[in-house]
């Protein structure tokens, strides 16, 4: 739309586009807004649209995740995570992100006593499984509910948002109810029922990237979300699986600038689960953000021998507060300040 276009004049638009069998998608902009039309191309006239009020000009996006692409929002989006209990916190554009926390909530003792040692150490968004999908039915499982609740208060006490795993379909209420943040992990990645149920709430999304998902893949499974109306996506690169067998899975640093040049996402970084072994990941993490990224998830434990799940990986908490310290610096050269 043209600077300064009515209300009046997008709204026409909006309604044209309706009656052409798309759906409009609004992104607001400081200077002009930009209206998608979500739906077959066919049935788009294009000729006609620009002849309405306020229309500047009509593009063809030619990607296939549309609503992803640069092409639709040229500037970085900035996504909010947080309220009404909690403060919100930003991620995207210049905003950094640290989100930290156990692989998965074991009891309450344990859960407190980590969350403050990740927040005393900057972290800002609590991270924690209360439904934890595992390779072998007999592994532990996740506490459900409990450990919602818990996670609910710690974070209220903190002033931290809450960042957790959804799993399937039925989870999605329960989990909208406690946490300000869902994650869906590089196995559900393509469980496009669940992409568009996650689509329909209005909370941000941690989208991962699958275990052997192109870029385009995965940013396609954001177009779902997307499509539904939840802009609030976050991308996190995890690492894929490949041919080489010396670490858990090869983090594709590539995939960091190949976003940022094809999607005005955020994207963060795990280089928990792609590392596999606690010595290496505040390399990896230093790498991913030196790449561009826009933050880190990171699992941390007070004693990983005891812990239930992923305990190689977690790092210490001292270790941990250190390599906070680190990033900062390195997301300073990019004028990204984690808050």
């Amino acid at each position: 739309m043209q600077s300064g276009a009515s209300q009046e004049a997008i709204d026409r638009v909006s309604a044209e586009i309706v009656r052409m069998g798309a759906r409009p998608h609004l992104s607001r902009g400081e200077f002009r807004t930009v209206i998608g039309a979500v739906g077959e191309e066919a049935n788009i006239d294009a000729n006609h649209l620009t002849t309405l009020d306020g229309v500047e000009k009509v593009v063809p996006i030619m990607k296939p995740y549309k609503l992803a692409s640069r092409e639709f929002h040229d500037g970085d989006t900035v996504v909010e995570i947080g309220g009404p209990t909690v403060p919100r916190v930003k991620v995207g554009g210049r905003h950094a992100l640290c989100i930290a926390g156990p692989c998965t909530v074991e009891n309450e003792k344990m859960l407190w006593t980590i969350a403050r040692q990740v927040r005393e150490a900057g972290a800002t968004v609590l991270r924690g499984g209360a439904f934890k999908p595992r390779t072998s039915p007999y592994s532990f499982q996740g506490l459900g509910e409990q450990a919602l609740k818990w996670l609910r208060a710690c974070g209220d006490e903190l002033g931290m948002p809450i960042c957790t795993e959804v799993m399937d379909t039925r989870q999605v209420e329960i989990i909208e109810r406690y946490a300000d943040c869902f994650q869906i992990g590089a196995r559900n990645m393509q469980n496009f029922d669940l992409l568009r149920e996650i689509g329909k709430t209005r909370k941000p999304v941690l989208l991962k990237r699958g275990l052997a998902a192109t870029v385009k893949d995965w940013l396609l499974s954001a177009e779902y979300i997307l499509a539904m109306g939840n802009e609030r996506v976050i991308l996190c690169e995890r690492g894929i699986k490949t041919f080489e067998d010396s670490i858990r899975y090869t983090l594709d640093i590539t995939s960091i600038p190949v976003i940022k040049e094809w999607s005005h996402l955020p994207i963060i970084v795990d280089p928990s689960h792609a590392a596999g072994r606690r010595n290496w990941v505040p390399q990896i993490a230093r790498a991913g953000i030196g790449a561009g990224a826009d933050g880190v998830i990171i699992e941390v434990h007070y004693c990983p021998s005891e812990a239930q799940c992923d305990g190689p990986q977690a790092l210490l908490p001292d270790t941990f507060a250190a390599l906070v310290g680190e990033l900062k610096s390195i997301a300073a050269i990019y004028n990204k300040e984690f808050t």
